[in-house]
C-alpha cells in the first residue's frame, strides 16, 4: 500500500487514527495498535514478506539486549554487533543482490548460474537501516536496549517511514517509543505537512513522470538537445517530488501519532556544489552512511588524501548499491564519488558556493549524472548523454520539444516555484499577518489536496521510484 493512494487515505489511515487516538491514554495499548496496523500495512501488497522484517526485527532485538548485558565483558558485545551487522547485510545479499552478483559472475566468466528470482521485499533497504541503527546506536551507548520486543517492533514497522523513509535513527525517536505527548498543534501540522506531500506526488512528481517517460521512450535518432535536456531534467523534478512528497507525507504521519522525524530533504535545488546538493537532498541516508560507515572508516581527518578517496569510495559505491542492485546505480555512485572527491581536493566546491555560476554547474553535473538510474543500461545511459551535448548530429530543437514544453508548461513552472524557500520571503515582503497567513496556507493546501486526490483517481497513473528500495 502506498500513501498517495485511496485504499490509504480513505481506508486505512481514518481507521488507524481511530484506534489510535480511542487507546492513546495508555501507552502500550496505543503502541501495541500501531505495531498491529503497521504490520498490516506491510502485509497489504505481500503478505509473506512481513515474517523476513519479524525475522530481522527479533534478531536485532536479541542481539542488542546481548549488547546492553555484555556491555562491560571485553570483546563479547562486539561480537553481537558483527553478528547484527552480518546478518542485516546477509538479508539484503540475498533478497536484494543475489540475482545482481550472479548476473554480473554470468556476464564476466560466460557461465550460465541460474537466477534466484527472489521477489524484492519492499523497502527492505530502509526497514535494515534502521534495524542497524538500532543495534549500533545500543552499542555505542546512545540508547537503552528495548526489553520490549513490541517497541523495537514499532520502532522500525511504524508505517509512516517503512517502505520510504526518512530513514529514522533510534537515538532520535528512542524517548518517543514510550514517553510521547499527543497535541492538537502536532495534528494539525502533521495533517497538513501530509497533505502537502500527497500533493507534491500526485501533482507534480507524477506529471513530470508522463513527461520523462514519453522522452526516454523515443528512439536515439528522434531526440534533439532540447528535449534531452528537458527530459533529464524533468527526471531529476520527478525523483525529487516523487521522495520529497513520501518524506513530508511521512513526517506529517509521524508528527500526527506524536513522533517527531527529522527532515529530509532541505530544498535542494538553491545547491551551488555538489557537496552542498548531498548536504540537503535525502539527508537521513547521507547522515546514515556518514556516521556508520565513513567516521568509522576515519572520515576526512585522516592523514593520508588517498585514504580520504579510500573513504569517500567505500560510501559512494555502498550508496549507489543501495539505490538499486544494477550497474548503473554503481556507476552513479562512482561519479558522485568522483566529482565530490575533486570538489574536496581542489576547493572546487568551496569556490563554486560563493559564487552565481555554482549553482548552473550543481544541477548540470546533478542532472547529467541522474541519467544513469533512468536508463535501462550503462550503455544507454550514456548514449543520452552523448544526445545532449550534440554528438551523432542531433538536432538542437524541434517541435514535439516546443510542443512537449507548452503541454507541461504550468507543471514545470509550479515544480520550480515549489522547489524554493519562497514562502517566507513572501510573507516578509507582503508584511502579511501570521495569522493571515496561515489561514491563507491552510485553504490553499486543502484546495491543492482536493486537486490532487481528483488527478489521482481520474488518471490511475501513480508511479513511485522508490517503492522497491
Amino acid at each position: 500500500m502506498v500513501f498517495a493512494s485511496n485504499a490509504f487515505l480513505f481506508f486505512f489511515l481514518p481507521i488507524t487514527l481511530i484506534l489510535y487516538y480511542l487507546a492513546r491514554k495508555k501507552r502500550a495499548v496505543a503502541n501495541a495498535v500501531l505495531t498491529v496496523l503497521s504490520l498490516l500495512f506491510y502485509a497489504w501488497g505481500e503478505p509473506r514478506f512481513v515474517l523476513i522484517m519479524l525475522l530481522s526485527i527479533v534478531i536485532n532485538w536479541l542481539c542488542a539486549l546481548g549488547i546492553e548485558a555484555l556491555r562491560n565483558k571485553s570483546g563479547k558485545g562486539k561480537l553481537l554487533l558483527i553478528v547484527a551487522v552480518t546478518v542485516n547485510v546477509a538479508l539484503l545479499g540475498v533478497f536484494k543482490y543475489a540475482d545482481f552478483a550472479i548476473g554480473s559472475v554470468n556476464s564476466l566468466l560466460g557461465v550460465e548460474i541460474p537466477l534466484t528470482h527472489i521477489a524484492l521485499p519492499i523497502g527492505i533497504s530502509f526497514f535494515t537501516f534502521q534495524a542497524m541503527s538500532y543495534v549500533i546506536d545500543v552499542y555505542r551507548g546512545k540508547g537503552q536496549a528495548q526489553r520490549n520486543l513490541g517497541n523495537v517492533c514499532l520502532y522500525i514497522s511504524f508505517f509512516p517511514q517503512l517502505i520510504a523513509g526518512p530513514i529514522v535513527r533510534y537515538e532520535t525517536v528512542a524517548g518517543e517509543i514510550q514517553g510521547r505527548t499527543e497535541t492538537r498543534e502536532d495534528f494539525y501540522a502533521g495533517a497538513r505537512r501530509f497533505m502537502v506531500g500527497y500533493a507534491k506526488k500526485a501533482l507534480l512528481a507524477n506529471a513530470m513522470g508522463k513527461l520523462v517517460d514519453y522522452v526516454f521512450a523515443l528512439p536515439g535518432g528522434e531526440m534533439t538537445v532540447s528535449l534531452s535536456w528537458l527530459g533529464a531534467a524533468c527526471y531529476l523534478i520527478q525523483v525529487y517530488y516523487d521522495f520529497s512528497g513520501y518524506s513530508d507525507m511521512a513526517i506529517g504521519l509521524g508528527r500526527m501519532f506524536g513522533f517527531h522525524f527529522l527532515e529530509n530533504f532541505n530544498f535542494p535545488f538553491i545547491a551551488k556544489s555538489v557537496t552542498e546538493f548531498w548536504r540537503r537532498w535525502h539527508i537521513s541516508m547521507c547522515t546514515w552512511f556518514r556516521d556508520y560507515v565513513f567516521f568509522p572508516l576515519g572520515g576526512s581527518r585522516v592523514k593520508s588524501k588517498w585514504r580520504l578517496a579510500f573513504n569517500m569510495l567505500a560510501v559512494w559505491i555502498l550508496t549507489g548499491l543501495w539505490h538499486g542492485a544494477d550497474w548503473t546505480y554503481v556507476c552513479w555512485g562512482l561519479l558522485f564519488f568522483a566529482v565530490l572527491l575533486a570538489e574536496k581536493l581542489t576547493g572546487l566546491g568551496k569556490w563554486m558556493e560563493k559564487h552565481k555560476i555554482g549553482h548552473l554547474y550543481a544541477m548540470a553535473l546533478v542532472t547529467l549524472i541522474t541519467v544513469l538510474i533512468r536508463s535501462s543500461s550503462i550503455s544507454s545511459a550514456f548514449s543520452y548523454i552523448k544526445t545532449m551535448f550534440g554528438f551523432g548530429g542531433s538536432a538542437l530543437f524541434d517541435r514535439l520539444t516546443w510542443f512537449l514544453i507548452k503541454e507541461y508548461l504550468w507543471y514545470i513552472v509550479a515544480a520550480v516555484v515549489c522547489s524554493l524557500p519562497l514562502g517566507a520571503f513572501i510573507r516578509r515582503r507582503l508584511r502579511i499577518p501570521e495569522g493571515v497567513w496561515e489561514i491563507a496556507c491552510g485553504v490553499a493546501i486543502a484546495c491543492v489536496m482536493l486537486a490532487a486526490v481528483a488527478n489521482t483517481s481520474a488518471t490511475g497513473y501513480n508511479p513511485f521510484i522508490y517503492y522497491n528500495f
